[in-house]
């Protein structure tokens, strides 16, 4: 899945952690298990906003 870097949106840890209603920590375990993409800047990392989407969707999915 090809993204243009113009049209991407990254999120820090704290804003995905808000979105899916989880505690921080459980977003690096995503982001460290390579569930979920990411990119590092420095000492943090940043998710592309699309890679939430596909994860909230995904789990949506599994679950009904």
């Amino acid at each position: 899945m090809s993204h243009d870097l113009t049209d991407v949106r990254f999120l820090t840890v704290q804003e995905v952690a808000e979105v899916m209603r989880v505690s921080n920590m459980t977003v690096y375990r995503l982001v460290h298990s390579g569930d979920m993409p990411a990119v590092r800047f420095g000492r943090s990392f940043r998710i592309p906003e699309w890679a939430v989407v596909a994860a909230i969707s995904t789990r949506v999915s599994d679950a009904g």
